[in-house]
């Protein structure tokens, strides 16, 4: 099941414009000195994320939560193979956090076809610079007031035991919700629309409504779908915070101080950008490889999620995004982190189905391959990935 379908609804297509030319880069290069600042002035983070993006698009889900039970799983080999110090891409909600806490990128974008997926990272980015520790931040995104006993030393398993039977607190809902919109538009001074600020509204009203427990299927309001009833039990985001890699280590944001920190750290200096981007688009993916280029910097990862197995159904959406690909920094190690469910039909090389998995790809190699007419299918995507 997907976490983001992407690119299904899109509002806006345009014509592809064709560029087969992929920027190749030794591996050499990725030791260069990149001349990213450490941190970028709030004007300069707003014209990225508006000079970048897209025109909004259409998701079925509120996707508020991720569904994949294994994204940490690919962290240690994601360790030994790629470098610190590159740029980390990705898609979706907070799963990205883990990733980019785990490879530690100078910059990292995080593209979604939805506004709304923008302005949650927004949500997140207001709570976690207000956040004293791993604590404070659960207390102030569920709205509820902080058990005892609580610290900095805490687990995870242990903070969000704490938090299962607290009930959230509407006045802290109110205080937190005006706090977040006084930091992202007069701390900030970020140009949100009153528009913009009813969706963070709504999000926000998701987390504290359902708490820890909430979860990729979590329908707002009533009315909002909210992504695959009755196809079994999705992970929670308490769940998912407990999760670990494939060597049994918690790689969560929320595993750790040091990691918390370290996603704090990279917030507080403006330098997680999220953007409103279609995979497909005509211009997100290629105008952050050019904001790349002029820096000299090199893609680290990209997590791509399920994202590839709807753009194989949508005529040549998969073409586009490939030729988008193609336009980025890449070198060896730069690495795809794609995710493959059970129920897709797709196998890999030894035969065996691949069982809601993440899978990792060279970008340098399978784009190689796409201009060169050897990837014309999601499988030979899924094939030639390890």
């Amino acid at each position: 099941m997907p976490a983001n379908r992407h690119a299904r609804f899109a509002i806006v297509r345009t014509a592809l414009v064709c560029a087969t030319a992929v920027a190749f880069f030794s591996p050499a290069s990725h030791a260069a000195a990149q001349d990213f600042p450490s941190k970028l002035a709030d004007s300069v983070f707003w014209k990225l994320v508006t000079d970048i993006s897209e025109s909004n698009g259409y998701f079925r889900s509120d996707n508020f939560v991720s569904n994949e039970t294994t994204f940490q799983w690919v962290i240690p080999e994601l360790l030994r193979t790629t470098k610190p110090g590159g740029v980390y891409l990705g898609v979706g909600p907070d799963q990205n956090f883990t990733y980019v806490v785990a490879l530690k990128p100078k910059i990292a974008f995080v593209f979604d076809i939805r506004r709304q997926n923008m302005l949650t990272h927004l949500m997140y980015k207001a709570i976690i610079e207000a956040s004293a520790d791993r604590a404070d931040f659960t207390s102030r995104l569920f709205a509820r007031p902080r058990p005892a006993g609580l610290d900095t030393a805490s687990t995870p398993e242990a903070i969000f035991l704490a938090y299962a039977t607290v009930p959230p607190d509407s006045a802290a809902f109110r205080k937190n919700m005006a706090a977040i919109r006084d930091r992202l538009t007069k701390q900030h001074g970020f140009k949100l629309s009153e528009e913009d600020i009813g969706t963070i509204a709504y999000v926000y009203e998701a987390f504290v409504a359902a708490g820890p427990d909430i979860n990729y299927n979590f329908a707002q309001r009533g009315g909002a779908y909210g992504g695959y009833g009755g196809r079994g039990r999705m992970p929670s985001y308490a769940d998912l915070q407990v999760a670990t890699d494939s060597d049994r280590v918690h790689r969560g944001y929320m595993a750790t101080e040091v990691n918390y920190r370290a996603l704090k750290e990279m917030e507080t200096n403006n330098l997680l950008v999220p953007v409103v981007g279609d995979f497909a688009g005509p211009k997100a993916i290629r105008a952050v490889g050019t904001y790349l280029k002029e820096h000299k910097a090199i893609v680290t990862a990209f997590y791509l999620s399920n994202v590839e197995q709807y753009l194989f159904q949508q005529e040549d959406d998969w073409r586009k995004f490939y030729t988008n690909v193609g336009t980025l920094p890449l070198d060896s190690s730069s690495t795809f982190i794609r995710s493959v469910f059970n129920n897709m039909g797709y196998y890999s090389g030894s035969g065996s189905t691949i069982r809601g998995q993440q899978l990792l790809a060279s970008m340098l190699a399978q784009v190689k391959a796409f201009n060169e007419g050897r990837l014309l299918s999601y499988r030979d995507a899924i094939e030639t990935s390890r």
